[in-house]
């Protein structure tokens, strides 16, 4: 804080005192006047000047103009420190919020501005707080996420360190699941750093081709698709986004394509589209799957959110028994639980509408309508 700006009470205080000086200043203005051209009715050929008790009445004048200002002085302090009083508690209570500890006030004066005012500050520290708690949520799920694969690599290792029969080939196994719990993990930060990205405002912002984007990411994904009997129909009609970061898209379109082929049943079916309707760009990514409780569509959006064996949202995957065969729910892939939060991200920093339906017949229909152009 500056210590050399002027203090607003003290500007208020002065401003106060000057207007009550000059208020009172100009009736006495007048008396004196009056008093000073009363000699004009002095009889013709009298000598000019003022009558005698002309400099009697100035100098009340002066005296009274002095009282005022001495009066006014500490009444205009006092009302500018009722003004600025609010201001002083709202100052005092920012000055110790925390993290953990975000200030409450009362209602601020009587006035309607201070009233907004507080109504507006109350709205910001509920979002400060709500956000607070959802890093901390974040946090300690990534840690978690972060630190299974940690453990399970050191005892697969200890374990076979410690084996004096070990040989070649199991060290050669131990070493494969060690670098596949390596790939686990460096797919886990390169979601952890798109989601960073994609709650960001998009870097570019540029014409984005939506409809090229979106065949292009199907054809990628297609061998994938069609290796698990999955139908993929498509319905790519021209479709261009005003202004956008078209490697964050790239990354939406992606996240949805992913998910929509770990998250389906053998045989099952993607729909991909892509249009303009009323101004709006729309990408429409659906799929079949198991049947998704709707209750359950809010919370996969967040972080490290699964649906589990019970078809329930779940928290980190690690977290939950571990079967012997994998749910329909669950991905036949590993998948970091960061796919649909990723795209609600995305769509978020690119002022996009986000709608996820879970399907009747199982499965999600996600649509992401972009502003008008």
């Amino acid at each position: 804080m500056s210590a050399d700006r002027p203090r607003l009470r003290t500007r208020l205080a002065v401003f106060y005192a000057l207007t009550a000086v000059g208020l009172g200043a100009g009736p006495l203005a007048v008396v004196g006047l009056g008093a000073w051209s009363g000699g004009s009715t002095e009889e013709y050929g009298s000598p000019p000047g003022p009558p005698d008790n002309t400099l009697t009445v100035l100098l009340a004048a002066l005296l009274g103009l002095l009282v005022v200002a001495l009066a006014a002085a500490p009444i205009g302090w006092l009302l500018a420190g009722r003004a600025v009083r609010p201001l002083q508690e709202l100052t005092t209570a920012a000055g110790g919020a925390a993290p953990d500890r975000l200030p409450g006030h009362g209602e601020l004066g009587k006035y309607q501005e201070y009233a907004d005012l507080s109504a507006t500050l109350t709205g910001l520290y509920a979002r400060l707080d709500s956000a607070y708690a959802a890093q901390r949520r974040f946090v300690a799920d990534a840690s978690h996420e972060l630190r299974t694969p940690l453990t399970v690599q050191r005892a697969l290792i200890q374990v076979k360190l410690a084996d004096p029969e070990a040989d070649a080939t199991s060290l050669r196994a131990v070493c494969e699941e060690v670098l596949r719990l390596g790939d686990q993990q460096e797919r886990l930060v390169g979601a952890l750093l798109a989601l960073a990205q994609g709650e960001q405002r998009p870097v570019a912002a540029e014409p984005v081709d939506l409809a090229r984007l979106a065949a292009d990411a199907v054809a990628a994904r297609r061998a994938s698709a069609e290796s698990r009997g999955l139908t993929v129909r498509t319905d790519i009609r021209p479709a261009l986004v005003s202004r956008a970061d078209p490697t964050q898209l790239s990354s939406l379109i992606g996240n949805l394509l992913d998910n929509a082929v770990s998250y389906n049943v053998d045989s099952g079916r993607i729909d991909v589209a892509t249009r303009c309707v009323a101004g709006r760009t729309v990408l429409t990514v659906g799929n079949t799957g198991p049947i998704v409780p709707p209750e359950a569509v809010g919370r996969i959006l967040q972080p490290f959110q699964r649906l589990g064996p019970s078809l329930q949202a779940d928290g980190p995957q690690t977290d939950r028994p571990q079967t012997d065969q994998p749910s329909a729910a669950q991905p036949q892939t590993g998948n970091s639980g960061l796919g649909l939060a990723i795209v609600r991200a995305i769509a978020g920093s690119h002022d996009a509408d986000l709608h996820v339906r879970a399907n009747v017949d199982g499965g999600l229909t996600v649509t992401v309508a972009f502003p008008e152009t």
